[in-house]
């Protein structure tokens, strides 16, 4: 009798420990799922450009064998560095990168003050400011990139770096970024460097720049992002390969009477490192601040 009235709670027990183990094992498998859905195109990029027949490429296309290669080779990203006879891939890299740094230094510069003056500047009108950053936020690119295209072109600055650095440096998205960071922290440390005798670009400088490192690595990789990945608007406003960046390079390998998927592949694969390398640089930083944001949120 007392060995049965033991083993009725430890089954009640026992079946709700059941029950979280298999939600936790549908969980873990719906989580692999999922990741194995995300990853599966980098996986597919990677293998292909291992391969040195273009042609097994797309007859791998929509089977497993497409994420196999039986002999890889490293030919395609020698091939590549051999593009265009006159500029190699290397050059494509290299214009990449100078535009990447200018971009996002300046962009670092430019927002987060223009972001510190909003929060926390003297300015009449702010709120109208702010709102106007906002509503500039909301409209496509697209529909302005004409008229800046020959506003450029007037300008004399097409066919240079300038041309894809100077037209991106402020964001209204960056703006608000930091507008809203700096606004978290408190205006004790303004008024406090006031009384010491600070002037507001000083305090700025040395004290609400140092503190906003989780904002600035969030729109370091934003804007690294978004400035690698530009293909439009170096189309419209470059003409040579002196400043062309990696992005149309790629195109190169799609023309119209073939197309060279091994190379297109390789060429992806080497685009990819740089803006990882500035992930990895800024990850600390950057999972915090969205960590941050969520939990405020």
């Amino acid at each position: 009798m007392s060995d049965l009235a033991l083993s009725i709670p430890e089954a009640r027990t026992a079946r709700p420990r059941s029950a979280a183990r298999v939600l936790r094992t549908v969980q873990t498998v719906c989580i692999f799922i999922i990741a194995l859905v995300i990853v599966s195109p980098l996986l597919l990029l990677v293998v292909a450009s291992l391969k040195d027949d273009r042609f097994q490429i797309l007859a791998d296309m929509g089977s497993f064998r497409a994420f196999w290669v039986s002999n890889p080779t490293l030919s395609n990203y020698a091939e590549v560095g051999h593009l265009s006879g006159q500029l190699a891939f290397g050059r494509y890299l290299i214009n990449s990168l100078i535009i990447l740094v200018t971009t996002v230094c300046s962009g670092l510069v430019v927002n987060s003050m223009a972001g510190f003056v909003l929060a926390w500047g003297s300015l009449r009108g702010r709120a109208v400011i702010l709102s106007v950053v906002i509503a500039l936020y909301v409209i496509p690119q697209e529909s302005i990139i004409m008229p800046l295209v020959i506003m450029v072109s007037r300008a004399g600055m097409s066919d240079t770096f300038a041309v894809q650095i100077v037209p991106w440096v402020a964001s209204p998205l960056y703006i608000f970024l930091f507008y809203q960071f700096f606004t978290q922290l408190p205006k004790e440390l303004l008024e406090a460097a006031e009384m010491d005798g600070a002037s507001f670009f000083r305090a700025y400088r040395s004290i609400f720049l140092p503190l906003s490192l989780p904002a600035l690595a969030t729109v370091s990789i934003l804007m690294g992002i978004e400035t690698w990945n530009q293909y439009l608007w170096p189309i419209l406003v470059t003409q040579t390969d002196y400043a062309r960046p990696i992005a149309v390079a790629i195109a190169t390998f799609f023309g119209q009477d073939s197309i060279y998927w091994d190379r297109a592949m390789a060429a992806s694969v080497l685009m990819m490192i740089p803006i990882l390398g500035l992930y990895l640089v800024f990850q600390r930083w950057f999972v915090s601040s969205f960590i941050g944001s969520a939990v405020k949120g």
